[in-house]
């Protein structure tokens, strides 16, 4: 009997601990506060891995009641690693905008003021990807799981993120690594047509030279 109560005294310890654990674990969407210049583009980037589910909110913050009622106005425009046109908005105060990733790579979004002779405005930018993207509410109510047991699939769920995105690196240091030896081998093979050609042009100007001395009786 007592073994038993210790036995689950030590699960519901260990099952804490994970709850606990997963606040580290889920990455955390807070929303970034840009400042678009009066002329130029303001952007931001991430790199993100193919079939990556991406959500954006972002609108225009208004310091005072004069913006509020004549806010300024923004364009906003995000493209692909390979630059493929993902969201396109102008002279919007607010928006927002979805997409799964198709390709691996920078993601870009870039943001400028619809009129020149606007001043400076801040915009708000909540950018979430991959498992901070997914609607658990609706999970919940699909699956008719609620308390521990959803914490458990957001712990499951920000795992699989953790080793996707390992998988994600290692690949990516397979290929850089690939990359670098072929180059490596592009470099000694140089190295050795340089050595060889320094050789053979030495050894040409002692022919010329010795053939130059002999002709003018010099030696």
């Amino acid at each position: 009997m007592g073994k038993d109560i210790n036995l689950r005294s030590g699960t519901a310890l260990t099952l804490l601990m994970l709850l606990s654990f997963t606040t580290f674990l889920l990455p955390k969407a807070e929303a970034i506060w840009l400042t678009i210049p009066n002329s130029g583009t303001k952007c931001l980037s991430e790199e993100i891995q193919t079939h990556v589910v991406v959500l954006a909110d972002y609108y225009v913050i208004t310091d005072d009641a004069a913006e509020a009622h004549q806010p300024h106005t923004i364009s906003v425009k995000v493209t692909s690693p390979y630059g493929n046109n993902l969201h396109h908005n102008e002279n919007v105060t607010h928006g927002q905008f979805a997409f799964t990733t198709t390709e691996s790579g920078n993601y870009v979004a870039c943001f400028w003021l619809e009129s020149k002779h606007q001043e400076s405005a801040t915009v708000s930018l909540e950018w979430k990807t991959g498992i901070s993207a997914k609607d658990w509410e609706t999970v919940a109510k699909r699956e008719k799981i609620e308390g521990v047991e959803l914490e458990l699939r957001k712990l499951e769920g920000a795992v699989e993120a953790i080793h996707d995105n390992l998988l994600y690196l290692k690949n990516r240091e397979a290929e850089m690594r690939e990359v670098s030896e072929a180059t490596n081998g592009r470099v000694a093979w140089f190295s050795i047509m340089s050595i060889g050609v320094c050789i053979s042009v030495s050894g040409l100007q002692l022919w010329y030279l010795k053939h130059f001395f002999r002709k003018k009786k010099l030696i």
